[in-house]
């Protein structure tokens, strides 16, 4: 979904159900909440302008405009197939990316037609085994949240662009064919975190390889010379927050950081060094600013995803960014809720509720088919760290002992206690076929604090292990049913690796275990996820062997069964495994 800037209209994709899954392109008009169908499926992605008049969407390669008003669709001659077109802010031009797998080029079509704005094909990189690409992300951009490589500046007339060449280069381009580069010490801080143009000139951060320490750099768009606004430093990791850095309209900078010292243990937003939010609120994301009703138009409230108090609880609140003499300012918007946040103009949409300022206007109509389980988890904060925890049952469940299984999902980074009907289905499942379902957010796991995050630093394996444990034990006080005699553990890729040791090092606690797709070994993962956690390779090679499951697996003791599978292996197959391991 995506909001115009002037609150008019929201456009966002939707499928037509089960027998039409493809997603088509939809507008909400906000002064009749009338919805209108744009273009029908299958519309993958699609991009507007600043106020959501139109829209730019490739449909098997081709290029298509869109009048969110009229209604009206266009298709747009192009010469090579078209991959994440987006329209300038005023609606006049589309750019494009062509070959996004190879040697991508940057092309734009306006009314002096269609034409080349950055590209190299044939290049020596290409000649030496490599190639060059303009205006896609790059290898390891996704690890950081950025997903694009290319945004056009608020006046329409330039265009930042991502080159990649072996390492990630930012160049200014303008529409007349002149460029400059963006300055900043490439060798120092290879990884190009976070970018952001959107008022002022942009906004970029940019971290060492190790992530220890990054800077939050201003662009000046016309000779490319950066300034340093903010210093993102940790022992351990630095951890940006999505929706940041962006400019406030009264021209200082929002920075998301952590706060770590004087008995503070916090994420928060920053603007200009100034704290804008408590010590108890947990920053997730900042999704937009709302106006705030008789505030100074320069100062709108910033509209934040977090949690205050409860991990498992996602909520919307509004910030103050007017500095005042009471401290930061906060206030609960709309509670708990599930799906996607997004706000522009004067409009809020959290979830299917829609909006304008703190008044809920409507409703956007769903075709999804109701959840099939309505699951019931008892919620637990166990052992002195006050690990996040939850089981499951059986429905109609009336006592008696249990087996056990631990759900891990997608392993360390991912969060599993999450208060969401949606992230139970599964679970439930599971739980109908006759287990109790646990899942324990161990250290390592976002949405507590950054300490507890970042504690698994070079040691992950450990202490991921030693919570599972604990954890196990101490839910028995108050879980009788639990039988400690049967336990079985299961997950999927880095989940699918932690689940495969616990039953290696740990088979007095964990009688048999799956393990879905699991990380061997984390040389194979994308570099800024290994070192991430477990630091340079070149220096911690002892720290590697000891998160290896190739290294686990030969140095293993007797152990119970470890199933290691591939997709093939379905649902009720792993069931059946499981009960017959766990039979007795």
């Amino acid at each position: 979904m995506t909001v115009g800037a002037d609150g008019a209209r929201v456009a966002f994709l939707r499928s037509s159900g089960a027998f039409q899954p493809d997603p088509a392109l939809w507008v909400l008009d906000l002064t009749s909440l009338d919805e209108h169908l744009i273009a029908p499926g299958p519309v993958d992605s699609y991009a507007i302008d600043r106020d959501a008049r139109t829209a730019a969407f490739a449909r098997g390669g081709r290029l298509f405009r869109a009048d969110l008003i009229s209604g009206a669709v266009t298709a747009v001659p192009t010469g090579e197939p078209v991959y994440d077109p987006r329209p300038d802010p005023q609606g006049v031009r589309i750019g494009y990316v062509t070959d996004p797998g190879g040697s991508a080029t940057l092309r734009v079509h306006g009314p002096d037609g269609d034409r080349l704005l950055a590209g190299e094909p044939g290049s020596a990189w290409r000649e030496h085994g490599g190639s060059i690409a303009w205006g896609v992300a790059g290898t390891g951009a996704g690890e950081f949240g950025r997903t694009r490589g290319w945004w056009w500046s608020p006046d329409g007339n330039q265009v930042l662009a991502v080159r990649t060449a072996g390492s990630t280069s930012l160049h200014l381009l303008d529409l007349d064919d002149g460029w400059v580069d963006v300055h900043w010490d490439r060798e120092t801080y290879p990884h190009l975190a976070q970018v952001r143009w959107a008022g002022g000139g942009p906004l970029i951060t940019v971290l060492r390889r190790m992530q220890q320490h990054g800077l939050v750099l201003s662009v000046d768009p016309r000779t490319g010379e950066t300034q340093v606004h903010a210093e993102l430093a940790d022992a351990r990791w630095v951890e940006p927050i999505p929706g940041t850095p962006r400019h406030l309209p009264d021209g200082r900078v929002l920075v998301g950081g952590e706060l770590a010292h004087d008995g503070f243990d916090a994420r928060c937003l920053f603007a200009d060094g100034s704290l804008l939010t408590p010590p108890g609120l947990y920053v997730r994301r900042v999704a937009g600013t709302l106006p705030r009703a008789a505030g100074p138009a320069g100062a709108p409230d910033l509209i934040v995803e977090g949690s205050m108090g409860d991990p498992a609880v996602r909520e919307v609140f509004r910030v103050r960014t007017s500095l005042g003499g009471g401290g930061p300012e906060v206030t609960r918007l709309t509670g708990e809720f599930s799906g996607d946040l997004v706000a522009g103009g004067d409009v809020l949409i959290a979830g299917d509720q829609v909006w304008r300022g703190d008044r809920r206007i409507g409703t956007l109509r769903t075709v999804a088919a109701e959840l099939p389980y309505r699951p019931e988890p008892v919620f637990e904060r166990v052992t002195d760290r006050r690990l996040p925890a939850g089981v499951l049952y059986p429905a109609g469940h009336l006592g008696g002992s249990l087996p056990v299984l631990v759900a891990l999902g997608d392993g360390p980074g991912h969060q599993q206690v999450r208060a969401e009907d949606a992230a139970w289905q599964e679970r439930q499942w599971w739980a109908d076929a006759g287990f109790a379902v646990l899942s324990i957010d161990s250290r390592g796991t976002p949405g507590v604090a950054p300490s507890f995050e970042k504690a698994v630093h070079r040691r992950l394996a450990d202490l991921a292990l030693a919570d599972l444990v604990d954890g196990l034990h101490a839910l028995t006080g108050k879980h009788p049913d639990l039988d400690l005699g049967r336990v079985a553990v299961r997950g999927r890729g880095l989940g699918g690796w932690l689940a495969a040791l616990a039953v290696l090092r740990r088979p007095d606690v964990f009688r048999c275990g799956v393990a879905r797709e699991p990380v061997r070994d984390w040389t194979a993962l994308p570099r800024p996820i290994a070192e991430r956690y477990l630091g340079d390779p070149a220096d911690s090679a002892h720290v590697y062997r000891n998160h290896s499951l190739t290294e686990a697996l030969t140095d293993a003791e007797p152990h119970g069964p470890l199933l290691m599978a591939g997709p093939e292996l379905t649902l009720s197959g792993e069931r059946d495994w499981f009960r017959e391991q766990l039979a007795g």
